[in-house]
């Protein structure tokens, strides 16, 4: 029998390699479908914080003066490898995260997207120029990195969530330090160790494990120049408070319970479909699955109807086996998941398909929760007002458009939301009067494309930089304005040579 002490430590990425930790502090890294401590991870204390940081400064001035030709190569390099090894990446997600392959591999390819935009960095990265402003003065800016930069990524999308930024950030000419989840890690160093493959110097990218110890290491380090997060709300306000306050630009993505509006107009079927693979698609653990259905009431029941008779056919089990839905992530997270269900009974919902006890295709240990149907939920009930963060769908009534709207105006949230309908003109309006960052269509989980920006509204986002796209760059640059006058321009001789690099 394996012993917790035998089992392998996953160490922190520092300087191009694995950094023996001083810190004798280790968190537990689990496999969910099998319910057992697969790995342990090192947790990183103050030795080992300035030791990222600092690698990550040693490596800026040399990065910041590399050229942009060159860093868009190494940017295209570690394009095609991850490319061709994303298969490896995603079962090293499935095993630690518990999300089935497929969807692994959906969360990579969406990071690859940012990982293709930010290739064309050059564009982004240009100035303005304005000749002759004055007698023989010229004014022009000029966008450069800000120096060493702090992304902090939760556990629910451990190779997608560090995509948005940190491609963005060292095409920028930054250096990173990256604190993953310390509940999934492994991605994290497998993708510094495939950028360090595809030429990236020492120190350019560093992965710091730990837990709120690193975390405030980064907030309150004098070296770091902006922090990026994703993750609670609660922890996002956190962040946003403490890095401000530290004179940080700060990017802070937090929670969400977004909403689902089915008008009697759209076609159910689709409506349904999209329901159950908004809902319970990674186990119901994304910022943007839908967590509450909002059916007019004059088809409230056909819809419910059509979402139960789809969920039968749901196979929940081991991602590695080619079931739909997996576990979650820590068994403490699924009791607290589970115990929604008896809230929701105890506040007079009713429990149409209840996830627990059911037969998974999967070892008896693993985290499983089933997924989940509550209707006639009260919006008073904490099952509707707060971010469940598991694979329970929540379907409350309205009689009108109207209310829907008001219903969704009136949450705290304001991350993503989405309408069902066959009304061009209600979806004009629908997008004009909700109050939420990211609107679907007609579409459940409206994530941007890369070359557009990821945030919300409300107590769904604290500062005012979204994630990746042109707001990416802007957040990850500083703009000077240079005002210049020159009497008696130098010569640079001759070369007929082709310039490069």
């Amino acid at each position: 029998m394996t012993t917790i002490d035998a089992l392998p430590v996953i160490q922190h990425w520092v300087g191009g390699g694995e950094l023996t930790p001083t810190s004798s502090r280790t968190a537990p890294v689990f496999d969910p479908a099998l319910g057992k401590q697969a790995k342990s991870v090192a947790l990183a204390g103050p030795t080992e914080i300035d030791a990222a940081v600092a690698a990550a400064k040693a490596a800026f001035p040399a990065w910041r003066d590399t050229s942009m030709a060159k860093r868009q190569q190494v940017i295209f390099a570690f394009r095609e490898l991850l490319n061709s090894r994303k298969s490896e990446l995603a079962e090293i997600v499935t095993a630690e995260h518990g999300k089935v392959v497929s969807d692994a591999l959906g969360e990579i390819s969406r990071g690859l997207e940012v990982v293709e935009l930010a290739t064309g960095f050059p564009h982004l990265l240009k100035g303005e120029y304005s000749e002759n402003v004055s007698t023989g003065v010229d004014v022009y800016s000029i966008k450069q990195p800000l120096g060493v930069v702090g992304i902090i990524s939760p556990f629910n999308f451990p190779a997608m969530v560090p995509m948005w930024f940190f491609p963005i950030a060292i095409a920028a000419g930054n250096t990173v330090v990256l604190k993953p989840s310390e509940k999934n890690p492994s991605a994290a160093n497998w993708l510094a160790a495939l950028f360090a493959e595809a030429g990236l110097p020492d120190g350019v990218f560093n992965v710091l494990h730990g837990d709120k110890e690193a975390v405030d290491g980064l907030l309150n380090h004098g070296d770091v120049k902006s922090i990026s997060f994703v993750g609670s709300t609660p922890i996002a306000q956190y962040i946003y408070e403490t890095a401000a306050k530290n004179g940080k630009r700060v990017q802070a993505l937090g929670g969400a319970k977004n909403h689902m509006l089915v008008l009697p107009d759209a076609d159910l079927d689709l409506a349904a479909d999209a329901a159950i693979n908004a809902g319970f698609g990674s186990a119901g653990e994304r910022c943007m699955a839908i967590s509450v259905l909002v059916a007019v009431d004059t088809i409230a029941d056909e819809l419910v109807a059509k979402v139960q008779e789809r969920m039968a056919g749901l196979r929940t089990g081991d991602g590695r086996r080619g079931c739909d839905m997996g576990p979650l992530i820590t068994e403490a997270h699924r009791d607290k998941v589970a115990g929604y269900i008896d809230v929701a009974d105890a506040d007079g919902a009713t429990v149409v398909v209840d996830g627990r006890g059911i037969e998974v295709d999967g070892d008896a240990d693993g985290f499983w929760l089933g997924p989940t149907l509550i209707d006639h939920v009260p919006t008073s009930s904490s099952v509707y007002v707060d971010e469940i963060f598991g694979p329970v769908l929540s379907v409350v009534r309205v009689h009108s458009y109207e209310e829907g709207v008001e219903l969704i105006n009136n949450g705290t949230f304001g991350n993503g939301t989405a309408i069902f309908t066959n009304d061009g003109g209600v979806a004009r309006r629908f997008q004009n009067e909700v109050e939420v960052g990211m609107i679907g269509v007609n579409v459940p989980i409206p994530v941007p494309v890369a070359y557009h920006s990821f945030g919300g509204v409300k107590d769904s986002i604290f500062g005012d930089s979204k994630a990746y796209g042109t707001a990416g760059f802007r957040f990850f640059t500083q703009e000077k304005a240079v005002t210049s006058r020159w009497l008696d321009p130098s010569h640079g001789g001759i070369n007929l040579g082709f310039p490069q690099n």
